[in-house]
């Protein structure tokens, strides 16, 4: 499993051979038996068709936000920035149904770009295809119409090319278009001396908000975001949410300690964050923050955690196989006795170890540089 490009050797394992075989057969199956239910059901693209009503509406010339809604999770309901709104025009001239199956066929595909982009062996690109087959948060990102798959790809082009200014800046800008968590991103660029990256990305960020508040009618509809995010971002008693406070909530703690508790995980994240982009490589502090950019907000969805396939397989390629346990934790197989618990604590493990292995591998870096200087 050494370097990160080619296909694995005619010697290889047999095992190893079959990989790719096993995981395209898993990712279907899988995968396919969730997309064929959901539009059996009428329920795929639940959350797209929030994005496509949004863009619809912006067309008319009618508000962008309801900013009278008390609760996220609602059918219809449009909670992203407005500039994540171009995205979704194209699509806004064809009707739902239709944009629905094109979305989620962009969605697959972004999927399958950002695990070819991922600068990790090529095996391990296929147990990434092989374990998000199993992972019932990509599943649910997929039958949603989530925006995962897109974060997913945007999160991999910034792995890869961490020291091209254009293209993380680029990255890390519309991540943040997308969902205002990987905003951090931008910050961690400039923590680690990617200041060109920043600018790139805060110029794209700018660009980006001027022609969506022409768009949508005005400065207003910033006004009507805030009011909205202000409504719908308690972190503590959303249903369905997976913060830490919100699962000790859950669980019986009081208002008063699970809000320590979101407090203490929220903080403890951006100490990491500062940590690791002082003092471990690059590629790690990057992954850091990409988790920590999902640990943040203050809703935490159980598809959020399809992007833990990122640092899984940079922890596999570098031998740490044990770390296919986060996503068979919230595998689709399991689903049914998979506690609420399991999605804070795959995202903490996830950043932890990330930041450890990147850690204890300093001294060796810092000899092997020493050696090659002598």
């Amino acid at each position: 499993m050494s370097g990160t490009e080619g296909p694995e050797p005619a010697s290889a394992p047999i095992g190893l051979r079959l990989l790719p075989i096993v995981a395209i057969a898993v990712f279907v199956t899988f995968i396919g038996a969730i997309v064929v239910a959901a539009a059996t059901s009428a329920t795929l693209g639940f959350d797209f068709l929030a994005y496509h009503g949004a863009a619809v509406r912006v067309l008319e010339g009618q508000p962008l936000y309801d900013p009278t809604v008390q609760q996220t999770g609602g059918f219809g309901l449009f909670y992203y920035p407005p500039p994540f709104v171009l995205a979704v025009l194209p699509l806004a001239a064809l009707p739902g149904p239709v944009a629905v199956l094109v979305w989620t066929a962009l969605m697959l595909a972004a999927f399958g770009a950002g695990v070819a982009l991922m600068p990790v062996p090529v095996v391990v690109r296929w147990l990434t295809v092989l374990l998000a087959g199993l992972s019932w948060p990509f599943g649910y990102a997929i039958k949603l119409g989530q925006v995962g798959p897109l974060l997913f790809l945007l999160f991999a082009m910034g792995w890869r090319w961490l020291d091209r200014p254009g293209v993380l800046g680029t990255a890390s800008a519309g991540g943040a278009i997308v969902k205002l968590q990987p905003g951090l991103l931008v910050v961690w660029a400039v923590l680690t001396g990617r200041r060109q990256a920043a600018i790139i990305g805060v110029a794209i960020l700018a660009t980006a908000a001027g022609a969506a508040t022409v768009l949508a009618g005005g400065p207003s509809v910033w006004f009507d975001y805030v009011a909205l995010l202000r409504n719908v971002s308690d972190p503590i008693a959303t249903p369905h949410n997976f913060t830490p406070g919100a699962v000790a909530y859950q669980m019986g703690a009081g208002a008063g300690p699970a809000a320590a508790l979101q407090l203490t995980v929220s903080a403890l994240a951006a100490v990491a964050v500062a940590v690791a982009s002082r003092a471990v490589a690059a590629d790690a502090s990057y992954l850091v923050a990409v988790v920590a950019s999902q640990l943040l907000s203050p809703v935490l969805w159980d598809h959020y955690a399809m992007l833990l396939l990122l640092p899984t397989a940079w922890l596999i390629a570098r031998g740490h196989v044990w770390a296919v346990a986060v996503p068979l934790a919230t595998s689709t197989v399991i689903l049914p006795i998979v506690p609420a618990a399991a999605y804070p604590v795959a995202f903490g493990v996830t950043m932890v170890a990330v930041l450890a292995v990147a850690w204890r591998a300093v001294p060796r870096e810092r000899s092997a540089s020493v050696t090659l200087a002598a």
